[in-house]
């Protein structure tokens, strides 16, 4: 099995050591190109046995082999012809995130996975599966909520934003038509995958949503910033059964208000509340106990080979050997884009957005 990877910086680097972690099921083929040769100087080193490119035209000219995968880690810009080009090579294609820059990118690569019968997946998949996501969807599969009929999914940060505080050396996450958008593109993806693996939605209105940049003493003034950095909507999600839930939608790279996180489902029988990502592994399921309030703590920390940072290529791998798989791919991945553009195209235009 052969995996070729676009771009050879720390993002890649990190793919290579989940394909690494893989070699124990089979035999692999690394495939790396990127036309900075110090980035794939630095590649080859850690990875020997990897076969170097500096061009990805070059790197996917010879003959597709049908469990391929070409992975993109890229900056955003440059997904959607990558992706289109390795798709068109007759490869499955695992895109960092944001999947693309827009609504039309989306339709199209969707367009061009179908056509060629390949795969498109979002790495925006890393925090699913693990096992305190595994507990919560126990807890929501057995009836043990009630009907749910609220999320809250509040994470708010003081100093966070990325091209500022995080990696300030790549300014291109500040200007939107390189990075596609700010705090709802960065961490967004992540969000929605966790959300919608949840609640699976038959439909997503956004009924209202806004955004804003605060400002600080050291906002860059030499490059473009035009991104935002606090983003709030309320989304009404209908439900396979045909039953709505509210999820209250909040992120922050950049505040003056409060730091904290919020992540709770609230059903009419019993809550549950937890964080999907790496502030603790606690899960907390509330009920009614004789008319007093009763609160069972449960412990979710991941013991497994394989890792936050390892399930793209992990799950990626399973599905296109037809295993078992959290992957998410084509149109789950596009409906998952959409939400985020749909909250941006929501707050510019004040009118609400239904993606179904």
């Amino acid at each position: 099995m052969r995996f070729y990877l676009v771009g050879a910086g720390v993002i890649g680097r990190t793919h290579a050591e989940a394909i690494r972690k893989l070699q124990g099921e089979e035999t692999f083929e690394i495939k790396v190109a990127d036309p900075n040769p110090t980035a794939l100087a630095g590649f080859a080193e850690r990875f020997p046995e990897a076969v170097t490119f500096s061009d990805t035209k070059t790197m996917l000219a010879e003959a597709a082999e049908e469990n391929d995968i070409v992975i993109i880690g890229t900056p955003p810009f440059t997904h959607f012809e990558l992706s289109k080009l390795a798709l068109e090579s007759g490869r499955h294609v695992l895109c960092e995130k944001p999947l693309v820059m827009n609504k039309a990118e989306a339709e199209a690569l969707r367009e061009t996975a179908a056509k060629y019968n390949r795969h498109l997946g979002c790495c925006s998949v890393r925090f699913l599966g693990l096992p305190k996501m595994e507990e919560v969807k126990k807890l929501l599969n057995s009836g043990a909520l009630g009907d749910v009929y609220k999320m809250t999914f509040v994470f708010r940060g003081q100093r966070g934003r990325p091209g500022v505080e995080y990696q300030p050396e790549s300014k291109w996450f500040l200007d939107r038509s390189k990075s596609a958008g700010g705090i709802v593109m960065d961490w967004g993806p992540y969000d929605f995958s966790v959300i919608n693996d949840l609640l699976k939605p038959k439909n997503v209105d956004v009924t209202a949503a806004w955004t804003s940049k605060p400002q600080t003493h050291i906002d860059p003034v030499d490059t473009v910033y035009d991104v935002e950095g606090h983003v709030g909507a309320m989304l009404k999600y209908e439900l396979s059964d045909g039953k709505p839930v509210w999820v209250h939608y909040e992120r922050a790279s950049c505040t003056h208000g409060e730091a904290y996180y919020h992540v709770e489902i609230e059903g009419t029988l019993g809550a549950v509340r937890w964080s999907p990502y790496f502030e603790t592994d606690k899960i907390v399921f509330t009920r009614d106990n004789n008319g007093e309030v009763e609160s069972i703590e449960s412990d979710g920390t991941n013991h497994n080979k394989f890792n936050a940072m390892d399930h793209p290529v992990y799950f990626f791998y399973r599905k296109v050997k037809g295993l078992e798989s959290q992957a998410v791919v084509n149109d789950q991945a596009v409906f998952n884009f959409l939400c985020l553009q749909a909250i941006y195209d929501c707050a510019e235009t004040g009118v609400p957005q239904r993606i179904g």
